[in-house]
């Protein structure tokens, strides 16, 4: 009897956790709430994903255009990232997990950024599994940035191992699994460069109830797809 092939395992999954806000309002409560529960649910997924042999993860955390929103909530978010990462570090460690950032920190709350680039330096020799996380991250952003520190390094004419190389994610290989929760159908200027052949998935469950099981609908959506790459 032949045995049963196993699914095939994306090697880098991506998360555009949406639907907080909506989360907390059904429930009467502030968009604060609704970040705290969606942090707290972090934890969940993303050991949930190691745990199935998935080395990379990336989560959207904060845009360039969610500045926009108001200074009480845009506080409230810097506080839970803080405190997610300072508490967060010793089990990482333990875990074999680094973690990289993509963004521009230097925006960020001093205190923030420090706590931040103690928890990278921390983890950096780990390589077991990668959490990458978009802190200030715009997909546009990137591209530009990538496009002006290649012009500083005096390039006439770029390769297309030398533009990744200038990304953020150059030691990151790309997504091949694209999920944003909350039903909404966009990509919100995210990984726009790294996507090209990504799968996308649009859940219709808010960020703060998706859950093992949700995971689990994921993957299998993912390993019925026939990935060919421009090809046949």
């Amino acid at each position: 009897m032949l045995k049963k092939e196993l699914a095939p395992l994306p090697k880098h999954v991506a998360f555009i956790m949406d639907g907080n806000g909506r989360w907390a309002k059904k429930r009467l409560m502030p968009r604060s709430y609704g970040h705290k529960m969606a942090v707290e649910n972090v934890t969940e997924v993303v050991e949930y994903c190691f745990s199935k042999g998935i080395k990379y993860i990336s989560l959207f955390a904060f845009s360039t255009e969610n500045w926009n929103r108001s200074k009480e909530e845009i506080d409230a978010l810097f506080d839970l990232l803080r405190k997610y990462f300072t508490v967060k570090i010793k089990q990482l460690l333990k875990e074999g997990v680094r973690l990289t950032v993509m963004g521009d920190l230097s925006r960020l709350p001093e205190d923030v950024r420090e706590d931040l680039e103690a928890a990278i330096a921390q983890t950096q020799q780990n390589d077991k599994f990668i959490l990458n996380v978009g802190i200030n991250y715009g997909g546009r952003d990137e591209i530009l940035r990538a496009c002006n520190k290649l012009i500083a390094q005096g390039k006439n004419a770029v390769t297309e191992a030398d533009f990744r190389s200038a990304l953020y994610t150059a030691d990151i290989p790309d997504p091949d699994l694209v999920v944003r929760t909350s039903g909404e159908v966009r990509i919100s200027n995210f990984m726009i460069y790294q996507m090209a052949y990504s799968e996308l998935y649009f859940p219709k469950t808010l960020w703060p109830d998706f859950h093992k099981k949700d995971v689990d609908r994921c993957l299998k959506v993912y390993a019925k797809r026939n990935r060919r790459f421009g090809g046949v």
